[in-house]
């Protein structure tokens, strides 16, 4: 096939080879999110297996997300980024077969990590490729599109699952992946162009060792401190991914093609847009992590029925994505970024206020605010930080900013989790209860609606961190429907 750029590509014949994209982007985010309501099913199933080993099903699927992230730039410089995309489909594809005739927890969990090392490649070269296919002054509103699964993926994988799990059984949540998988395949061997590939003459050995040992160290470490900040566990997964990591930052700084571009972070534009991307992260995805469990745990919702709650924040996130990607395109990214996380910010405020006796009604607004906000805010952020870099180095820049994402989402998660716990403790000790036995259902539910809401409040504080920070981003330096490359932004060493 011959090799194009985005130069010979219209908004028209960009739609069937997104399709292809989005397919594969929606079929990994979905099952990254499905797993955690099948834990209870998966323990009966397997003869009571404990949590700690059941919950590696979804420990291992992330740890082998985290370690093959950094590799995708260099993969799809190398190969092609249609070679890699597809593979990494095919292998996330195999992986489902095999979990969905698993007949151990051991199992699972090995071929758990075979889908983690096919799904983690996929978010950041399919934004790659999205982005590169994207015509001359419309990456926006095409960015806004590879972005509805991205967002909309995670609010109903509960959905999913919950009544897969109540109404067939667990192995379902596999089994449609392989249907799909195969038809994203197929689809994009026959739609997707072959993208010029980028020179790499040298194979950066270092990087490719201590990249992923870097951030599986780190997710591994502050997924465990949602447990316990002080357990071993936690302590060695933070050292040895932080050893790691300053071990790997050394070694690119000093190579000429190093696998991860560093150097790009000279950007004002590109490091201004990741803080803000690095906050805004933790808020959003804390509170996505928290409100369903608060359904499940303080208001005794099903699965399905809290997957069915969410329905509007994932309706929300839907209308406004491509809307804040036509914007992007004509007053960038300052002003969606802005009134985004202001929307999420008034959002998790109300969440905050909910009491123990609330309905399902008055969760309705606070859930359609923070969809709207995710999705006025969420790619125009995303393509700001693409479009502050090189644009021979948006391969590279897609597996870093993806790799510090899947870092700051699970800090968003452990440090909920963590504030939850000790917000819960408060309150039993203010209430003088030393005996579970005193806590009746009304002061269960006092409390724990007391706890939740304290932890959207430390939410909502950092959502308006994130809102202040968004001053700070550059407003567009071109006029609106010119493309957005800028050639002041000087070239990184090496290219």
């Amino acid at each position: 096939m011959t090799e194009v750029t985005n130069k010979t590509m219209s908004i028209k014949s960009v739609i069937v080879p997104l399709l292809a994209i989005i397919i594969g982007m929606f079929m990994v985010i979905l099952d990254s999110t499905a797993m955690t309501v099948a834990i209870p099913k998966l323990r009966e199933d397997f003869g009571g297996a404990s949590l700690s080993l059941i919950q590696w099903t979804v420990t291992g699927y992330a740890l082998a997300q985290a370690a093959v992230i950094p590799l995708a730039g260099w993969l799809s410089d190398r190969f092609g980024s249609k070679q890699i995309y597809l593979t990494s489909i095919l292998l996330f594809t195999i992986g489902s077969a095999l979990c969905a005739f698993s007949t151990t927890t051991e199992q699972l969990i090995v071929y758990r990590i075979i889908q983690g090392l096919g799904g983690g490649m996929v978010a950041p070269i399919a934004i790659a490729f999205t982005y590169r296919l994207s015509p001359p002054g419309k990456q926006g509103a095409v960015m806004g599109m590879i972005g509805i699964p991205m967002l909309l993926a995670p609010a109903l994988g509960p959905v999913l699952s919950g009544w897969l799990v109540d109404y067939a059984t667990w192995h379902w949540i596999f089994i449609i992946n392989i249907p799909v998988g195969v038809g994203a395949i197929i689809l994009g061997l026959r739609t997707l162009p072959a993208l010029a590939r980028q020179s790499v003459p040298q194979l950066d050995v270092l990087g490719m060792i201590f990249a992923p040992l870097a951030f599986a160290g780190l997710v591994y470490g502050v997924s465990e401190g949602g447990t316990d900040w002080g357990s071993a566990k936690t302590w060695i997964g933070l050292i040895i991914g932080g050893a790691a990591l300053v071990i790997f930052v050394l070694v690119e700084l000093n190579r000429k093609q190093p696998l991860l571009e560093l150097r790009v972070f000279k950007s004002a534009d590109f490091s201004k847009g990741i803080i803000v991307q690095g906050v805004s992260q933790i808020a959003l995805f804390g509170t996505l992590f928290l409100f369903p469990l608060f359904l499940q745990t303080a208001k005794g919702y099903s699965a399905l029925d809290t997957g069915l709650i969410l329905l509007p924040q994932a309706l929300a996130t839907a209308v406004l994505m491509p809307i804040g990607g036509k914007l992007f395109d004509k007053i960038g990214a300052r002003p969606l970024v802005i009134i985004g996380l202001a929307i999420l910010s008034t959002g998790a405020f109300l969440l905050s206020t909910i009491s123990s006796d609330a309905t399902v009604g008055s969760y309705i607004l606070p859930l359609i605010l923070i969809g709207a906000g995710m999705g006025l805010s969420y790619m125009p952020l995303n393509t700001h930080v693409i479009q502050s870099a090189p644009p021979e180095l948006v391969s590279r820049v897609t597996s870093l900013t993806n790799a510090a994402q899947q870092v700051m989402t699970s800090f968003a998660v452990a440090g909920a989790a963590t504030i939850l716990a000790r917000r819960s403790e408060h309150y039993l000790i203010a209430a003088k209860i030393t005996n579970p036995a005193e806590i009746t259902p009304a002061i269960a539910s006092h409390m724990a609606a007391s706890s939740y809401g304290y932890t959207f409040l430390v939410l909502t504080i950092i959502s308006v961190v994130g809102t202040l920070i968004g001053f700070l981003l550059s407003k567009p330096k071109l006029a609106s429907g010119e493309h957005a490359e800028k050639a002041e932004m000087p070239m990184m060493t090496g290219h």
